[in-house]
């Protein structure tokens, strides 16, 4: 068996043509578009370099090796491979045929250190009244949707909103490749696993999930529903597991919630849609939206209640703050404005004074 730091340094040798922007915390993506085209994302950005692979026979040699580390196979028959490096970073690679002009690769890279809520602050992303209900939300235990689209810092915010958790709780963490990384001592960290080559030995999210209700955890967080286990997880939250926190794509509130509810409808239990659409209303108590701005910055644009059904059987949201854009910079493009709170009140205001805990001054 070839030790670890073996693999890893023949790893990286196979990566040398990009392995300065790998080392580069300024670099949150790497994207490989054939072996003589190669882009990196700086500040939300795209940027086209000048590195490239010798040959295409070279990129598929370094895909096959990740592939190899990882343990898993990438071919014709299997063209796409979901990995991670040794660093932590994330790899998605797409071999020929399914890839028409060559390989495409794409690595997102994580930062070392967790961003945390004082510099997303800092960063504008986050106002002070905002970081206030949100850490009263997490307290009374509200069950939280991260939701976003690709790259606007949803699993960077769901890392700094579970900074709120208690010490003295017990958090299971859900993934299918690991990204979110807690402070708290008592975290156990799970990740499912796809299907050998033969098909056997997969660990879906929804099998970790239904596992995850026999280990007395006092926090579930799914660092992403994409599919069936989306309903698993709608049914954890109302039964009697509260505070828990996941991500999903999607541009807007409302969207998010016909989003679970599609995902929902992917998994082996039908139900009628009018009972979907109450398990859903019932367990998501909180959605907070965010988005990569045209600047490439990344901003909460609303943090919104789902406070039940309407008569006509849709979702009720509350929207309790909301981002307004005053303008643009002339000079640097850089996005003007401000996340404001709507002047709303939730609906859980009675939990949170019954906590000798009180809204934000400027929440009214």
């Amino acid at each position: 068996m070839i030790p670890d730091e073996v693999f890893q340094q023949t790893l990286l040798g196979f990566l040398q043509p990009i392995a300065a922007y790998l080392a580069d915390d300024g670099v949150s993506e790497v994207m490989i578009n054939g072996h003589e085209e190669i882009y990196v994302e700086r500040s939300g950005r795209l940027q086209l370099t000048d590195a490239h692979f010798p040959s295409e026979h070279a990129l598929s040699s370094a895909v096959r090796n990740i592939a190899q580390y990882v343990g898993r196979s990438v071919d014709a028959e299997r063209p796409v491979l979901d990995a991670r490096l040794p660093d932590g970073s994330r790899v998605c690679a797409i071999l020929p045929p399914a890839a028409r002009r060559g390989i495409c690769v794409s690595i997102r890279r994580f930062p070392k250190e967790r961003l945390t809520v004082d510099q997303l602050i800092r960063f504008g992303a986050l106002t002070e009244p905002c970081r206030q209900f949100l850490d009263l939300c997490v307290q009374v235990k509200k069950n939280v949707m991260v939701a976003g689209g690709t790259g606007s810092g949803k699993t960077s915010l769901l890392n700094a909103l579970s900074s709120f958790i208690s010490e003295t709780e017990r958090i299971v963490v859900i993934e299918d490749s690991s990204e979110v990384k807690l402070q708290q001592p008592h975290a156990v960290y799970l990740e499912a696993r796809p299907p050998d080559p033969k098909g056997r030995g997969a660990v879906p999210i929804r099998e970790l999930l239904r596992a995850t209700l026999r280990m007395r955890p006092d926090r579930i967080v799914v660092g992403e529903c994409r599919g069936g286990e989306a309903l698993d997880l709608i049914q954890a939250m109302t039964s009697g597991h509260g505070g828990s926190l996941s991500t999903v794509h999607a541009t807007y509130p409302h969207d998010t919630l016909h989003r679970l509810e599609t995902l929902c409808l992917m998994s082996d239990v039908e139900l009628p849609l009018t009972a979907l659409r109450a398990q859903i209303a019932s367990a998501v108590n909180l959605i907070v939206q965010t988005s990569r701005m045209n600047d490439g910055s990344r901003k909460i644009t609303h943090v919104a209640e789902c406070t039940g059904l309407t008569d006509a059987g849709g979702y009720a949201l509350t929207m309790l703050f909301e981002f307004h854009q005053s303008g643009v910079e002339a000079k640097t493009g850089r996005v003007l404005g401000a996340l404001e709170p709507t002047g709303a009140r939730p609906s859980f205001l009675e939990e949170i004074h019954g906590r000798g805990l009180a809204l934000p001054a400027e929440m009214g």
